[in-house]
């Protein structure tokens, strides 16, 4: 089969003026960035429309080395719904540079079911993390220059929680010092650096509402702590205003298309593993206001992306799917049934049914939220009829849906499946109002507990020092009643990334609390995870050039 890259290649794009129209978008309310690209405004948001819209989340089991391809079925279900005549729009995050040049090489999707121009998308695209980058790296110019410029004034800062980011993997970047050199290179002090997707602004823009409310989230921001004891925020500053300049055009929503020219909206791309790994309300609303049918996708397995999604993306915006579709794969699967990698690709009955603990783990565990469930097999190359079908009848039994999906290879044809099961199942099973984790009033350690021991299977939650004295700050600041958001190994239910299928008998250790009083939420850090990620012995810029003008190793 042709990579991705060529594949995408072949397609015919249609005009964006083209694609808006299919949604009935007004011609004159697009900013174009080109001919495939356009940035459209959130005023368009109609709160009516979108009442009667039906949402999809789609979501995955705990994935592995192997892959899901969550994206993938996303993308697909979108074109298996148009291809029934139901008119669906895909809602999506934009990539982030780290992963693309590390570990995965771009996250378009793939095959038969991208979204295009997959090159600008999954590089430097209408230049959103860059104004993010910008942004959050301008209030640590502006915080450092603060401290020097109003020093001989008494002013200090007794703790500063504001660090740097790049949206790129540099380990080297996470722990620096600052302010090196002679007294005008400003005050030595200790930083580090994060990754762009893990920034408070890009959580801030993913959940603002309309400009206003970026202002008020970008006020908010705590900086720090001053020698008195008394919060620091970026409104302190006086320069909430220049970062809502900064991210003026990045707050509008980028409309683009599929390999079938179906309209799908990518914007905003927090990580779910080190934020809160859903695309932006703008966005999601957008999509509800102008399609029948919206899919959107919640990073990495459910125990992580789609429990953010509910618990606080659904929680602030005040919407909720009507459905949650879980992707699953035979080779997924038996990783986590104890197959070896090696051989995950040869057929195993034994090590599949031992996987299919960890897909009836997250089904329970979306059930618990009130969602209606169906499963989508993510079928691969070398998966059996056989494995298929003991798969199907396993959901069969616990009265899930079950639906294959190829739009990988056979693009909206092979979604079909899918896309009827999916209405099918609205149509016939009205949803229920959501059901959250934990309450708004809960402590800190009892959202913990909820999530750890409900979602995670956890018989407990520790909490270090250095988290219990951020616990008592947030306490101090008034603030814990903002919903958690863990940061965890995206490869287990626990906090040991090695830990397949479904844990038992494990601690959460929460070693750090990171406030984000703009975004607000909780961001508790559990075990090992890094808010910086590292890139692999062998990146994926090694395979990534310029051929005769084209650009290859994107997928």
């Amino acid at each position: 089969m042709k990579s991705d890259i060529e594949i995408a290649r072949e397609c015919t794009l249609n005009n964006i003026v083209e694609v808006a129209e299919k949604l009935n978008l007004p011609q004159d309310e697009l900013e174009l960035y080109g001919k495939y690209v356009a940035k459209v405004p959130e005023k368009l948001i109609d709160e009516e429309r979108i009442k009667k819209s039906n949402l999809i989340l789609v979501t995955a089991i705990t994935p592995t080395k192997a892959g899901i391809g969550k994206t993938t079925v996303s993308i697909g279900l979108a074109l298996g719904l148009n291809r029934i005549n139901k008119k669906a729009v895909v809602a999506l995050r934009e990539p982030s540079l780290g992963p693309c040049f590390g570990m995965k090489g771009g996250a378009a999707g793939g095959g038969y079911a991208q979204v295009l121009p997959m090159e600008k998308i999954n590089l430097h695209f209408t230049g959103d993390f860059h104004a993010i980058t910008s942004a959050h790296n301008m209030i640590a110019a502006l915080l450092d220059n603060y401290i020097y410029q109003h020093r001989d004034e008494g002013f200090a800062l007794k703790e500063i929680l504001w660090k740097r980011v790049l949206d790129v993997n540099d380990r080297n970047l996470r722990y620096v010092v600052t302010g090196l050199g002679a007294k005008t290179n400003g005050v030595t002090m200790e930083s580090g650096f994060d990754i762009t997707p893990a920034s408070e602004i890009m959580a801030i823009m993913c959940l603002a509402q309309d400009e206003n409310d970026l202002r008020r989230r970008i006020e908010n921001i705590l900086l720090g702590t001053t020698v008195d004891g008394k919060p620091f925020r970026v409104k302190d500053m006086g320069v909430a205003g220049a970062i809502c300049v900064l991210l003026k055009d990045a707050l509008h929503p980028n409309l683009v298309q599929t390999t079938e020219n179906t309209p799908a909206f990518v914007h905003g791309g927090p990580f779910a593993n080190i934020a809160h790994g859903c695309n932006s309300v703008l966005a999601t609303r957008l999509a509800m206001t102008y399609g029948d049918y919206v899919i959107t996708e919640a990073g990495f397995g459910a125990d992580l992306g789609a429990e953010k999604f509910y618990n606080i993306k659904c929680r602030k915006s005040g919407i909720q799917p009507k459905l949650t579709v879980l992707v699953a794969t035979t080779q997924g699967l038996k990783m986590h049934g104890g197959v070896p990698q090696e051989e995950i690709k040869m057929p195993n009955a034994e090590g599949l049914k031992q996987g299919l603990q960890n897909l009836d783990k997250h089904i329970e565990n979306l059930r618990s939220f009130g969602q209606t469930v169906v499963v989508c097999f993510n079928r691969y190359a070398a998966d059996t009829d056989e494995e298929i079908n003991y798969c199907r009848e396993h959901c069969a039994e616990m009265g899930i849906g079950f639906a294959v999906n190829n739009a990988f290879v056979q693009g909206g044809e092979g979604a079909v499946e899918l896309a009827e099961l999916v209405v099918k199942t609205i149509d016939n099973q009205p949803s229920a109002p959501l059901q959250f984790s934990y309450a708004d009033t809960d402590s800190i350690e009892q959202k913990a507990e909820s999530v750890c021991k409900k979602v995670y299977g956890a018989k407990g939650v520790t909490f270090s020092a250095q988290a219990k004295k951020m616990i008592a700050r947030i306490n101090e600041l008034g603030v814990a009643h903002y919903p958690i958001c863990i940061a965890k190994t995206q490869y287990s239910f626990s906090a040991d990334a090695k830990a397949y299928g479904v844990p038992t008998g494990f601690s959460i250790n929460i070693r750090d609390i990171v406030i984000n009083c703009g975004a607000e939420m909780i961001v508790l850090i559990a075990g090992d995870i890094l808010r910086m990620p590292g890139l692999p012995k062998s990146p994926q810029a090694e395979r990534i050039d310029i051929v005769n003008g084209l650009i290859e190793g994107l997928s």
